[in-house]
């Protein structure tokens, strides 16, 4: 599932190529077609994303709801675009560009009620400079839960992913097994303005990379990492090999869903 650095870089994407213009939209698969009717025509106002989900606004029609889910693709091309496939929920286009939407878990058209709605449920996010992480903290600070586990938690903290989890909590030398109410105030802040910066290089660069610069390839002569997520990372789907810092073996379990990867000597218990 795509980390929320994605949808901030997606919600960009799409200003860029369509902001404050009318956009022509369609629904080949036929599943958001009633809705794509009355966008048709309509100006594209805004683009935002909270956390993993995506707001596309057409003034006083609503905004078009998007979450990819596991399974969710959105692909851009530049004009004329070619004949669309059935899988394709949401095309919009104009004159320049074309983007479509495949496989989300949500598209949907909803007014502002119902944006404000998911906007009250979901924690507050790195990348939105209005957030607040002392929200977070209320709840960090008072929870038997894992961290590692409330960081997944969208409720708790929007946006971060299995990715960021990992790395943020390594870079941080934090037991992912310490309970929330474990973890001490500045160490909360630090983590908060860490994941702050490292998810803005992730939309600049589309790409998560979270080793610093004594531990790149070049700096420590060893091979770039190949992954499908494309970054240089310290624990993440790292499993077994070692550390850049210490040398010991990363380690992987399961902990919420997902599989959770640490270095036992660099982050200790």
């Amino acid at each position: 599932m795509p980390e929320g650095h994605t949808i901030h870089r997606l919600a960009a994407d799409h200003w860029e190529r369509f902001g404050g213009r009318p956009v022509r939209a369609s629904s080949p698969q036929g599943k958001f077609s009633d809705s794509a009717a009355l966008v048709d025509g309509q100006r594209l106002e805004s683009a935002e994303a909270h956390g993993k989900h995506l707001f596309l606004g057409f003034g006083g029609l609503g905004w078009v709801h998007v979450h990819l889910g596991l399974f969710g693709k959105v692909t851009f091309g530049d004009a004329p675009a070619p004949p669309p496939t059935e899988t394709v929920r949401l095309r919009l286009a104009n004159s320049a560009a074309y983007v479509d939407l495949r496989g989300p878990t949500a598209c949907a058209l909803i007014a502002d009620g119902e944006k404000q709605a998911i906007h009250d449920r979901l924690g507050p996010d790195p990348l939105r400079p209005d957030d607040d992480p002392d929200r977070v903290w209320a709840r960090i600070s008072r929870s038997r839960t894992t961290i590692a586990a409330l960081l997944m938690d969208q409720k708790v903290v929007s946006g971060v992913g299995n990715v960021y989890r990992a790395e943020v909590l390594f870079r941080h030398g934090i037991d992912p097994y310490r309970a929330g109410r474990d973890i001490r105030r500045s160490e909360w802040t630090a983590m908060w303005r860490d994941l702050v910066e490292l998810m803005r290089e992730g939309v600049r660069n589309n790409r998560i990379d979270t080793v610093r610069p004594e531990h790149t390839p070049e700096a420590m002569g060893r091979p770039p990492r190949v992954d499908d997520h494309g970054g240089e990372v310290y624990v993440y789907r790292r499993a077994l090999l070692p550390c850049h810092i210490c040398g010991g073996e990363i380690r992987t379990a399961g902990l919420a869903a997902r599989n959770l990867f640490w270095c036992p000597a660099c982050q200790p218990a």
